[in-house]
Order: C-alpha cells, then structure tokens, then sequence
C-alpha cells in the first residue's frame, strides 16, 4: 500500500482484491504492538535493526503470505533464504530453531497428520463422540507420556484404550485394582521351575506391566504399595525385581482411570504420583444424540474390527519428530509464567488466586506444556508451536497439579475454573 495508506489499482490477475486488502490493513496497523504480538504467536521474532528504527521483518512475510494464501510456517520451514542476510547477527535464537526441522521433517509432520485423522475416524466407528478425549489421548501417545482419566462407570474407557491399542498395533494389558493386588501381580516376579536336565532353578515370569499400552483399572483402589510399584515403570520405563532392572519395551503407555464418585475404601493417590501423569483426561455424560447413538450400535451385531493403521517402529519415529518440532521462544516464556502463576508463595501469583490455592504446579507442568503444545501442533500438521497448542493443553496439564484449599471447596471454586482464569487472564 501506498505511504498514505491508500489501496493501490491492482491488476485482474493475480491475488483476490480481499487478500490485498487485509495485507494492507495489516501493514498499516503494525505500529500497534497488540498486532505485532499477534503475528509473534505465528511467527519468529526476528528484528532488523535500522538506525532509530526497526524493521519488523515476520510482519511483512506475514503480509506477503497473507497476499498469496500461503502458510506462513510453510514459508519459514521450505524457503529460509527468506530472512535477510542482515540478520543472522541480531535475529534471535528461534530461527536457529526452526532450521532444525529438515524438509523430512515437514513430509513426516504431514504424513502425522494424516494419519491421525484417519485414526480418529477409525476410532469414531466404535467410540460415539469423547472427540478431545480422543485428541488428548493421542496427545499423551506421541509425547511419550502417561494420562490420568476421570469419569463415572459406563464412558467406555476400558473400550476406548483396547480399541487404540488395537488401531496402533500394540500390545494391551489390563491390571484390575483391588485392595489385596500386590506389587508382583504387576510387575512379576521368579518362580522356582525345573528345566530339561532336571535342575531346579528360578525364572523370572513377566508381569502384565510388560507390554505397549497398559490399562491401570480404578488405580485408586490399589494401597500405596502396590500404586508405588507404577512409579518406576512410568518414569525410567523400566522395573526391579529383587534387585534385577527389567527393561520394557517402547512405546510405552499408562493410562490409569479414577471413578470420582465412589471414595469408600480407596487409597487418593498421592501428589508425587499424580504429577507422573501429564494429562487428566475427564470424560463427561454424553450428549442425547450420542446416547441415542451408542444404544443403536451397541445393542446389536458385534463391534466392527478396527483397521491397524501404524506400528510401533512408526510410532517411536513420530514420538522422536514431535520432539523436534521447533518452540518460539515467547512460547516458553508463557508456559512458565503460567506455571508461576498457581504457586500462592510466590510474587507472580495473583492475589484472587491466593486464597484458593494451598501448594501450585510444579516445573514438571513447564515440561509437560511444552511437550503437549509439540504433540498437539504436529498431530494438527503444524511445523511450530503455537500460542492456541500451549491453551489447549493448559487444562489438562495444570489441573491436576494444583492442590485447592478449603476455602475453595466451600466456595465451588474447582481447580480446573482457576487454571480457565489464568488463561484468560493471560491473553
């Protein structure tokens, strides 16, 4: 656009007239930072600086891709030569970033993309509705984490978790809590057995911990013993039996269910344990047409057999490619001050929030935002991190992690309503 801010005469051919005039809106309202900020969140921060001025050069690739229709980290990922050579010396160290992700890369995070909206449709043959749950949980997958779930009896958690399993090609286990479940009936232990000469010795019998993905039915129902058993395995991925390490095979997953209605005779898992979980996936009621729905294909012929859509080979490539994925860095700025934001002691808390509040997040939160944010951008095919990934995993990360007071409890103020204020307050 001209100086004066005037909308040039644009020939026939080429970009539609609508295009222009939002790259040109655009242009004209960079001297507000509430826009540059915008285009930060989608973009590097990288700044020319030109005597008293500074040329922001992400706001004119952002109109340039505006213009043509074209996808600004597509732009930044296949064509680097577009940043000025002026640059290399003050441009900031998210360009240096975002080099890393190769033009393999940007064919890999593609084929995750399709691949997971295939796997969500296959799993919507036998799953009505639970779509974010759906999302979450592949979130967890490809992060290489573990997920607590939240929900009354009946949501199809059991079915949901067998039926991944199943699409991944991987290896199922369901461990039933109970009162009397021992640390062995998880982890295994050695049996006294007599081998082919005649001699007795010990050999060790896995447990049903040893597999892909693994079902912790009612984890809560289990004594802190027997729940401690999981931490080793969740953490190092591995276990000890009588002083032997035990290796379990990758990938791996812990997908724990908790029943919030029932407390009688259960054993709260604790804060240590709860914060080994990166998401706490809470499934509610289904809506009248979906439980319309379910009782229609639920009451009739057998469930349909699921396509097997990727194995485990596959699936630790693409746990290593979302590891990769670059994060801008007023992306890792937010989450920690998110983070900071739920701890009463400190200076950074809001003084709302401070009441509510007896013990906030931990830096594990910052680690498990991060690496949410990555799962989430790539399995929605983006090649960077966005402000939109780290708000969409806020809730499930951070709920969890915050220990609420009395005073909260008595005045309906949940964990998961603070975490929706931080948020808020924070855009």
């Amino acid at each position: 656009c001209h100086r004066n801010g005037r909308m040039p005469v644009y020939p026939s051919c080429g970009p539609s007239h609508d295009k222009l005039h939002e790259a040109s809106r655009l242009l004209r309202s960079f001297k507000s930072s509430l826009a540059f900020d915008l285009l930060a969140s989608q973009t590097h921060c990288v700044r020319w600086e030109r005597g008293q001025r500074t040329l922001r050069i992400e706001a004119l690739a952002y109109c340039i891709t505006v213009w043509l229709g074209l996808n600004l980290e597509v732009v930044f990922v296949r064509f680097p030569s577009l940043i000025h050579p002026a640059m290399n010396n003050t441009a900031t160290s998210n360009s240096a970033t975002a080099s890393k992700l190769t033009e393999h890369d940007v064919q890999a995070i593609d084929q995750l993309r399709t691949a997971y909206f295939q796997f969500a449709a296959e799993l919507g043959k036998v799953i009505v509705g639970q779509k974010a749950v759906i999302e979450q949980l592949a979130i967890c997958l490809f992060a290489r984490r573990h997920a607590l779930l939240m929900g009354v009896p009946g949501l199809a958690k059991t079915l949901l978790v067998s039926k991944i399993a199943e699409t991944m090609s991987l290896g199922f286990s369901r461990i039933q809590f109970t009162p009397d479940l021992m640390p062995m009936d998880i982890t295994g232990t050695d049996i006294l057995q007599e081998t082919q000469e005649g001699r007795r010795e010990f050999q060790f019998i896995h447990g049903p911990i040893f597999s892909n993905i693994i079902l912790a039915d009612e984890i809560n129902r289990a004594p802190p013993k027997t729940q401690a058993a999981l931490l080793e395995a969740m953490q190092e991925q591995r276990v000890t039996v009588l002083g032997k390490s035990f290796e379990l095979t990758s990938p791996f997953m812990v997908l724990a269910t908790q029943n919030p209605v029932e407390q009688e005779g259960t054993y709260p898992l604790p804060e240590a344990q709860l914060d080994r979980f990166m998401f706490l996936v809470e499934l509610d009621y289904p809506t009248e047409e979906e439980e319309i729905q379910i009782a229609r294909t639920t009451t009739g012929d057998d469930l349909v057999k699921l396509n097997q859509l990727m194995g485990a080979e596959e699936i630790i490539s693409h746990q290593r490619l979302v590891r990769r994925l670059p994060v801008p860095d007023h992306i890792y700025n937010y989450a920690a001050r998110l983070v900071r934001k739920t701890r009463p002691q400190g200076d950074t808390a809001p003084g709302w929030l401070k009441p509510y509040v007896s013990w906030g997040a931990g830096p594990r939160a910052v680690q498990n935002l991060i690496l949410g944010a990555k799962s989430r951008a790539a399995l929605l095919g983006s090649y960077m991190v966005r402000m939109e990934d780290i708000q969409a995993v806020a809730r499930p990360v951070l709920t969890h992690r915050i220990i609420t007071t009395f005073a909260a409890q008595a005045e309906g103020m949940s964990a998961k309503q603070i975490v929706q204020r931080l948020v808020e307050e924070m855009e």
